[in-house]
């Protein structure tokens, strides 16, 4: 088997763990989501210090997985380019392929399957959906090319 790094970005509610989760089934490989961890743990979705630990340990556990020639998907929302090319490129350090898939629904979408899963305390407001869309670097064609593959995920509902 190949090492592949499956890198699924977009903001919440875009369908990245619905995608994730079912690429993980497909193809036998890991699935690093943070936001399960949380849940088992019983921590907040917001709180930033216990996310950037638990990522930080997925990480780990994903090279140590790619450089055994595993398929790893990463679902960590990466919001920046820059944070998406620091992935591909320790992935492709160890030799591993690497796709981008990039999950995308229009923030009133976003906003209403953000709030019918009610995971978030406080809530997520339809207002911070529209800043986050403005903070989100969306994948460009340029980026995409840089990886294997690259998908657009669009949802509409």
């Amino acid at each position: 088997m190949s090492a592949r790094l499956i890198i699924v970005t977009g903001l919440p509610g875009s369908g990245k763990t619905t995608h994730s989760t079912a690429l993980a089934a497909e193809l036998d490989a890991m699935r690093m989501c943070p936001d399960d961890e949380f849940e088992r743990q019983g921590i907040n979705l917001w709180d930033g210090d216990a996310r950037t630990r638990i990522e930080g340990e997925q990480w780990i556990t994903t090279l140590a997985m790619l450089a055994a020639g595993r398929t790893v998907v990463i679902e960590w929302g990466t919001w920046t380019r820059e944070e998406r090319d620091e992935l591909r490129s320790a992935a492709a350090e160890l030799g591993a392929a690497t796709e981008l898939h990039h999950c995308h629904a229009e923030p009133e979408v976003l906003h209403a399957r953000v709030s019918a899963r009610g995971r978030e305390d406080p809530p997520i407001t339809l207002e911070q959906m529209h800043e986050w869309v403005t903070w989100f670097e969306v994948p460009t064609q340029a980026e995409g090319g840089a990886h294997d593959v690259f998908r657009r995920i669009e949802s509409t509902t």
